[in-house]
Parts: C-alpha cells; sequence; structure tokens
C-alpha cells in the first residue's frame, strides 16, 4: 500500500471539484488524477501538478489508483459508471435515486465481488448521513415515526434530472420543507404526512431554441421518482437570471424521529444541515468514506457497501487508540 491514499476522481462537474478541493483537506489522501469526456484543457483542477485525462485513459491507471471517487450524475452516469469501474477499482458514488438504491447495489455488487474491489454506493448527506441518523433513531426509539424533510435549498440530482429533459438548456431545482409540517413533527405530536404535504419543488428553466415550454413543463412535473409526487412549480427564466440569481448551491434538512420509551414518554431525536455549498459538503462526506472503502478493501471485504455497513471509526483518519481518548 502507497504511505497515502491515492485518489481518482471521475467527472469533474460542481461535485467534482468539491472532492479535489476536500482532498487537499485531508493529509493522509493525495489526487493522482481527474478523468473527464470534456478535453483536458477545459478542465482547472486545484492544483497544476494534478494530472487531468480522458476518461477512456483511465484502464492505463488501474495500478495509481486506491479509490475511485465518481461524481457523474444518477439518472445516466452512475448507473452505467458504476459497475463498469467497480469491476477494475474500488469506488465511492453518490447515488442518490432512493426507489433505485437495491437494484443499483445489485449491479455493482456482482462485478466488484468478481474483481475483489470495495464498491460504496449512495453516500453524501442523503443518502448517506440521514440514512445513518434514520437508523439509529429508529434502532434508539423502536416505537416511533421518522420523518425527513429537506432543504430549501437546490438539489444537485434534481437539478441534473430536470437538464436532462428534452428542451431545456439550462436549469435548477429547490426543494422547499413545509413550516406546519416541521412544526408539527417537532411537537412530537407524530402526523402522518403525504409526500405532498412535505415538500414541494421550485424549478427554474432556461429553455433550449424551439422548445415548447409546455411540453418541457408537462415532461419535468410528470417525471417519476423526481418530481410527479410532489407539487411542482416550473418558472421559465433566461440564461441570464439562472447565471446571476441562481449560482450558489446551498441546501440542508433535517431527520426527526419521535418516538415514546418505555415508561410512555415522548422523546424527539433531531439531526440538522445547514449547507452553505451542497456539492463541497456531498464532496467532503465522499472523500470521509473513500478512506473507510480503501480500508474495507484492505481488510479484504470485497463487494458493494452502504454508509449502514461501514464502522464509524474507519471514517477518521485518527487511530482508534487516540479516538477512544478523544471521543468517548
Amino acid at each position: 500500500m502507497s504511505e497515502n491514499i491515492r485518489i481518482g476522481i471521475v467527472g469533474y462537474g460542481n461535485l467534482g471539484r468539491g472532492v479535489a478541493l476536500a482532498v487537499r483537506q485531508n493529509p493522509d489522501m493525495e489526487l493522482v488524477g481527474i478523468f473527464s469526456r470534456r478535453a483536458p484543457a477545459e478542465l482547472d483542477a486545484p492544483d497544476p501538478g494534478t494530472p487531468v485525462l480522458p476518461l477512456d485513459g483511465l484502464a492505463d491507471r488501474r495500478g495509481d489508483i486506491d479509490v475511485l471517487i465518481l461524481c457523474g450524475g444518477s439518472k445516466d452516469d452512475l448507473p452505467e459508471q458504476g459497475p463498469a469501474l467497480a469491476a477494475h477499482f474500488n469506488t465511492v458514488d453518490s447515488f442518490d435515486t432512493h426507489a433505485r438504491i437495491p437494484e443499483y447495489f445489485a449491479a455493482v455488487d456482482g462485478p466488484a465481488r468478481a474483481g475483489g474491489t470495495t464498491a460504496l454506493i449512495s453516500t453524501g448527506w442523503d443518502p448517506g448521513m440521514f440514512s445513518l441518523n434514520r437508523l439509529y433513531g429508529e434502532a434508539l426509539l423502536p416505537d416511533g415515526d421518522t420523518y425527513t424533510f429537506w432543504g430549501k435549498g437546490l438539489s444537485q440530482g434534481h437539478s441534473d434530472a430536470l437538464r436532462r429533459v428534452p428542451g431545456v438548456a439550462g436549469g435548477v431545482q429547490y426543494t422547499v420543507p413545509s413550516p406546519a409540517a416541521i412544526d408539527a413533527v417537532r411537537s412530537g405530536r407524530r402526523p402522518v404526512l403525504t409526500t405532498r404535504e412535505k415538500h414541494r419543488r421550485e424549478c427554474y428553466v432556461v429553455l433550449g431554441e424551439g422548445a415548447d415550454a409546455a411540453a418541457v413543463e408537462q415532461a419535468i412535473v410528470t417525471m417519476p421518482d423526481y418530481f410527479a409526487d410532489y407539487d411542482t412549480e416550473v418558472r421559465v427564466i433566461s440564461a441570464e437570471e439562472l447565471e446571476r440569481d441562481h449560482g450558489a448551491m446551498p441546501h440542508g434538512g433535517f431527520v426527526i424521529r419521535s418516538g415514546t420509551t418505555g415508561g410512555g414518554h415522548a422523546q424527539v431525536v433531531e439531526y440538522r444541515l445547514q449547507l452553505e455549498s451542497n456539492p463541497e459538503f456531498t464532496a467532503s462526506v465522499l472523500v470521509a468514506f473513500a478512506r473507510a472503502t480503501y480500508r474495507l478493501n484492505a481488510r479484504g471485504e470485497v463487494g458493494a457497501r452502504t454508509v449502514l455497513d461501514v464502522p464509524p471509526g474507519l471514517l477518521s483518519p485518527k487511530s482508534p487508540e487516540t479516538l477512544r481518548a478523544e471521543l468517548l
């Protein structure tokens, strides 16, 4: 094994740039390559010394990379790249189509087991950190209900799906939680809430030349897994408005477990994230789990994994002895 964990990045959009910045904050890691379908000259790596290479040259670097962090979109990129790359590399990704995680896990698990690699899927903050807190809440309060609220914030996965709709030249999507629903949950009353009662979605789109606004809106609001189950508003704006008003990427949300312990007492557990940059925080989670993936593979644990399978101590660069002394 090398002294540092050697990280490769596949895909260099907002998330890929966040991963490159996060690797620089971890002294036990080094970024050994950025791989993209775009021309290398179009990419601006944080460190001028980092190789920027075409994606089709990745196979030649197999012996130089300990963990590949996959930064493509969940709708089209990861379903293809995840299984293909897990056959040859340890990988970490942020596949976030919740309804399809079981089938994606199965698609990645076979190639990873055959290749002797470890593939950690669906990490970030949701799925990822929120998944862990849902598990903790259910385990600690078996008599209870779990509620997840997202936003208000810009969703990378939903924005990516939005931009792939025919006729959309650019766009972003904001998830907006219902204040009344959050207050009802925090009260401990354990309300029954539908998907539509908890959130709504705001889409801002720039139309491509000749695109029909009504057709674009219909394609968006009926898209399964992303918009069909929500009250979704689609607003057509100019490219200038998109750049001026929607360049920041804030997000956040809450996981709340409301339950009753054995003596009949109401208990509410809440985990909150307030993020100024969604992609940079997501990237930081991916990088921490890349460390865990590297260690799992070194132990001989191969195949697909999720955050629910990772001992938390493996995320930290600190030794078990140091963690026991400092954090317990």
